[in-house]
C-alpha cells in the first residue's frame, strides 16, 4: 500500500487517473485487450449462438483474415459475457478496434483498465451483539441462504474463520463451482466457501503468463488482501483471534451465517478490468445476492466504465453491489467508484487502539500506535541516540522518507531514526531502517496525514505519531547535539473517545461525475481491522518477514467495503424482497453523524467536522437499518432516467439500456430528482435562478399506520422548504411522495451541509443534504 504526498496526488489525480488504460507500444498493430459490447438482441437468426456470432463479427476485421479454427483466431476472444453484460473481451490491434466500434450490433469498445485493490472488534463497535436473541444476529434469519461474490485475491481456505461447522446445505439456487489448480482442490470448497474461481485472461495478455511456481493459478490466495475482505464479509466466529497478541477477542464476519463465493481477479500486478468484468458476470449467473468489490480505477464517465456497466447489470438483476471509495483522501474530489447504483463506501476509525510511546531525551512523551511484537525491545531505562535525517526545509527528501538506498549505516547504525511518511510503504521504511542498522524507528505523519495513527506490524521497534508530534521530534533531533529517545509498546485500548472518525485516507467528495449524487455513500470502520490472513506471507506484506499468522490487522477503504457487504448480507436475508436501492436507503438513512462523545463526526485529517463529502450519509448502524421505516426505492428504469439527464448520447445510453431495452421517459427534471437517499440541490452559474426545486418518493416499510413529521436543518446561504411536512401512511409499502424547495438568501462561496428527518416517534429516517452554488463564469 504506497504512500504518495499531497502535492504529488493531485498531479497523479488530474493527469495519471483519467489515463489508467493498459496500453503497450505506439504501434497501431500491437494486439491490446479491448472489451467489446454487444447489442445482444441484434443477432441474426442464421447464427446458433451470440458465441457464434460475436466470434464472426472479431473474425469480419481482423488484419490478416485467419482460417477459421486458426489457433491464433481462437486466441484472439478471451472471454464471452452472458449476464450482466453482453459481448466478448478480445486482442485487437488499434486499427481492428476501429473498425469493430463501427460495425452494426456493436454498442461500445473499451480498452483494457488496470484497477488497484484499496486496501475482531467491529460487530461489537457496530453494536452487532450474538448473544441479542432479538439483535440481526438472530439465528432464525435465513442469512444462510444469501450468498456474497468478493472480488479479489482469492482466499486462504483453511482459515479457521470458514469453518462451515452447524451450517445447513447449500442453497440449491446456487449454480457456482470451485475450480481447482495448484494449492486449491474440490474439498477446499464447504458449506462457507461455495464457489471459488480464477480469471486471468486479461492479466495474462498483459504481463505474459502467470509463473505457477511464484504465484498460485488457483483460487488460492498468496497476498492475504482477498482472505481479510472475505472473513470480514461472512467469517465465521472464532475465539481468542488475535495479530501477535494485538486485538485478542472473538473475530467474526458481518453476517457470519453468509455463504461466500471467491473469485480471485487480481495478481501479483494488479487487476484488470476484463478479468473483474467476466467475474462479475459470471458470479451474477451463478446466484450471488452481494457483490463485494474491494478495488478501483479512476473515475471515468459511466458510458466508459467497464465495472459501472457491469455493476448496473447487476443491479438489474437483483444484485446488492458494494464497492470501496478509495484511498486518494483527504484531497476532495478524490473518489471512485461514484455510479448511484453501487454502494461508495469510505472508511471510518473505531473506539479501539494500538498505543506506543516514544519518550524523548527531555522527559517528555509522545503517544503514537503501533503493532510491533518481537525479539528486539528497547530498555524502557536505556536512551537511544534519535537522529533525522532530513533538514529544515520543507521540500521532500529521499533519506527523511528512509526510501530504499537512502539511509547511512554509518550514521543511522545503532540509533532510532525519524522517518516521514510518503512514497514507499509503512512498513518498508522500517525495513529499510533495520537494514541500516537502526534500533527503532518514529514515523512522522506528514500535512497529508494530520493526526491519524494508523498502526502497522513493522519488523523493528517502531511508533507512528501525528505531524504536529511529528514536527516537535524532528526539530529537537535537528537541534540537540545528543538527542535521545525510547519506544515502549502498550498493547491494546479500547473506548477511545472520540470515535468513530473519518480516515484521513479515505477519499473524499464532491462527486464531480455528477454533483447532483452526493458520495461517498457511507462509512464504515476501515482503520485496523483484525481478520483472516494468509498462509503464505508474513503481516507486513513484506518478501522478508518470515513471520506467518492466522489474523492480521489492516486499514483501508478496502476493509470498510465488506463491513457494508456484509450488513446488507444481513438486510437480505431479514427483507429478500427488498431491492438493492432498498437496502441502500436503509443503511443510508438510518446512519449517525455523532461520535461516542456526541459531537459531529470528525475528520481526522484535520480534526475538523467532517462533511457530508467525507461521511457521506454518516456513520453505518445496521441495528437500526434492519428497520428503517421508510426507504427510497429505486427501480433500474429510474436509474435509467437519471442517464437520460447526463447529456449521453443515444449510442451511449444504449450501453445500459440492452439488458431490457429502455428508453427515456424523461421523468427527472434534473439529476438530483433521482429518489436517491441523499439531497443534493446544485445551483447553476447563472444568479438569477434563485429557486430549485427537488422530487422524493418514499416507501413505508414500517408499521401500516404511521404518521412522519419533518425536520430540515437550517442552512445560511438558502431557506428549505419541505411539502408537504407531514407524511401519513395507512398501509404497509404505500408511497408518498415530498418536494424541497431551496430558495437562495446568499450565494455562498463554499458547499453547505445540512439534513433532513422524517420522525414518527420510533424511526428517524435521515438524508443528508449538500447546497451547491457553481461560481458564474467571468
Amino acid at each position: 500500500m504506497f504512500e504518495i504526498p499531497v502535492k504529488w496526488l493531485v498531479f497523479i489525480l488530474t493527469v495519471y487517473l483519467p489515463f489508467n488504460i493498459v496500453v503497450s507500444m505506439n504501434n497501431p498493430l500491437t494486439r491490446k485487450t479491448y472489451i467489446v459490447q454487444m447489442d445482444r438482441s441484434a443477432k441474426p437468426e442464421y447464427f446458433t449462438s451470440h458465441l457464434e456470432w460475436y466470434s464472426s463479427k472479431v473474425q469480419s476485421v481482423l488484419s490478416k483474415p485467419e482460417i477459421e479454427g486458426n489457433a491464433d483466431e481462437e486466441d484472439r476472444i478471451i472471454y464471452s459475457y452472458e449476464t450482466a453484460f453482453h459481448g466478448v473481451a478480445a486482442k485487437l490491434n488499434e486499427e481492428e478496434a476501429e473498425r469493430l466500434e463501427e460495425a452494426d450490433g456493436v454498442v461500445a469498445i473499451f480498452p483494457e483498465t488496470k484497477y488497484q485493490l484499496h486496501t475482531t472488534r467491529s460487530p461489537m463497535f457496530l453494536g452487532l451483539e450474538p448473544e441479542d436473541s432479538a439483535s440481526v444476529w438472530s439465528e432464525k434469519l435465513a442469512d444462510h441462504d444469501v450468498i456474497v461474490g468478493v472480488l479479489d485475491t482469492g482466499i486462504w481456505p483453511e482459515s479457521e474463520s470458514f469453518n462451515d461447522t452447524g451450517m445447513t446445505p447449500v442453497p440449491t439456487h446456487w449454480k457456482g463451482m470451485c475450480e481447482t489448480g495448484r494449492g486449491f482442490q474440490k474439498h477446499h470448497c464447504n458449506k462457507k466457501i461455495v464457489g471459488a474461481r480464477v480469471f486471468y485472461k486479461g492479466y495474462e495478455a498483459v504481463t505474459g503468463k502467470i509463473n505457477g511456481q511464484n504465484e498460485y493459478k488457483s483460487p488460492r490466495d498468496q497476498d492475504g488482501h482477498g482472505t481479510h475482505t472475505a472473513a470480514t464479509v461472512a467469517g465465521s466466529p472464532v475465539r481468542g483471534a488475535n495479530l501477535l497478541g494485538y486485538a485478542h477477542g472473538t473475530a467474526r464476519g458481518m453476517a457470519p451465517g453468509a455463504r461466500i463465493a471467491a473469485y480471485k481477479v487480481c495478481w501479483a500486478g494488479g487487476c484488470f478490468s476484463s478479468d473483474i468484468l467476466s467475474a462479475v458476470d459470471r458470479a451474477v449467473a451463478d446466484g450471488v445476492n452481494v457483490l463485494s468489490i474491494s478495488l478501483g480505477g479512476g473515475v471515468s464517465s459511466y458510458y466508459r466504465d467497464s465495472l459501472s456497466i457491469a455493476a448496473f447489470g447487476s443491479m438489474e438483476m437483483g444484485v446488492f453491489v458494494s464497492c470501496s471509495a478509495g484511498n486518494a483522501g483527504p484531497e476532495p474530489a478524490s473518489l471512485t467508484n461514484v455510479s448511484p447504483w453501487i454502494a461508495t463506501v469510505g472508511a471510518s476509525t473505531m473506539d479501539r487502539d494500538f498505543p506506543a510511546t516514544a519518550k524523548l531525551g527531555t522527559g517528555r512523551t509522545i503517544s503514537g500506535v503501533s503493532l510491533y511484537k518481537g525479539r528486539r525491545t528497547l530498555s524502557s531505562r536505556k536512551k537511544y541516540p534519535l537522529v533525522y535525517m532530513g533538514g529544515n526545509s520543507s521540500s521532500l527528501d529521499p533519506s527523511s522518507l528512509c526510501l530504499e538506498g537512502t539511509l547511512n549505516p554509518r550514521v543511522v547504525a545503532g540509533k532510532i531514526v525519524i522517518c516521514e511518511r510518503g512514497i514507499s510503504p509503512r512498513v518498508q521504511k522500517g525495513q529499510v531502517a533495520k537494514q541500516a542498522g537502526a534500533v527503532g524507528m518514529i514515523l512522522a505523519n506528514t500535512a497529508a496525514n494530520g493526526e491519524e495513527l494508523v498502526a502497522d506490524c513493522h519488523l523493528l521497534p517502531a511508533v507512528a505519531v501525528g505531524e504536529r508530534e511529528g514536527k516537535l521530534i524532528k526539530n529537537y533531533a535537528l537541534t540537540s547535539r545528543n538527542a535521545t529517545a525510547t519506544l515502549a509498546f502498550r498493547g491494546t485500548s479500547l473506548g477511545i473517545r472520540p470515535s468513530p472518525v473519518v480516515a484521513a485516507f479515505s477519499s473524499r467528495g464532491p462527486n464531480l461525475l455528477t454533483l447532483e449524487i452526493l458520495k461517498p455513500d457511507i462509512v464504515a470502520p476501515g482503520v485496523n481491522i483484525l481478520a483472516a490472513w494468509t498462509g503464505d506471507l508474513g503481516p507486513s506484506n513484506l518478501p522478508t518477514d518470515h513471520r506467518r499468522v492466522k489474523f492480521n490487522i489492516l486499514s483501508g477503504t478496502s476493509m470498510s467495503c465488506p463491513h457494508v457487504s456484509g450488513i446488507a448480507a444481513l438486510l437480505k436475508a431479514r427483507h429478500p424482497e427488498w431491492s438493492p436501492a432498498a437496502i441502500k436507503s436503509a443503511l443510508m438513512t438510518t446512519a449517525y453523524v455523532h461520535d461516542n462523545t456526541h459531537h459531529p463526526l470528525k475528520d481526522a485529517s484535520a480534526a475538523t467536522p467532517s462533511t457530508s463529502f467525507d461521511h457521506g450519509a454518516g456513520h453505518i448502524n445496521p441495528m437500526r437499518a434492519q428497520d428503517p421505516g421508510l426507504i427510497y426505492d429505486l427501480e433500474p428504469q429510474d436509474y435509467f432516467d437519471f442517464l437520460c439527464t447526463q447529456k449521453l448520447t443515444p449510442t451511449e445510453l444504449k450501453v445500459f439500456g440492452k439488458y431490457a431495452n429502455r428508453s427515456c421517459r424523461h421523468s427527472l427534471a434534473n439529476p438530483g430528482d433521482l429518489n436517491y437517499p441523499s439531497i443534493s440541490a446544485v445551483f447553476p452559474d447563472d444568479t438569477s435562478i434563485k429557486v430549485l426545486t427537488l422530487h422524493r418518493t418514499v416507501t413505508n416499510v414500517g408499521l401500516p399506520t404511521s404518521t412522519y413529521h419533518v425536520v430540515v436543518s437550517p442552512f445560511e446561504g438558502a431557506t428549505v422548504k419541505v411539502e408537504p411536512e407531514i407524511l401519513k401512511f395507512t398501509r404497509k409499502n404505500q408511497k408518498l411522495s415530498y418536494k424541497i424547495i431551496f430558495t437562495t438568501k446568499t450565494r455562498q462561496t463554499m458547499p453547505e451541509f445540512g439534513g433532513l428527518v422524517w420522525k414518527d416517534g420510533a424511526h428517524k429516517v435521515r438524508s443528508p443534504i449538500a447546497i451547491t452554488w457553481l461560481t458564474p463564469l467571468t
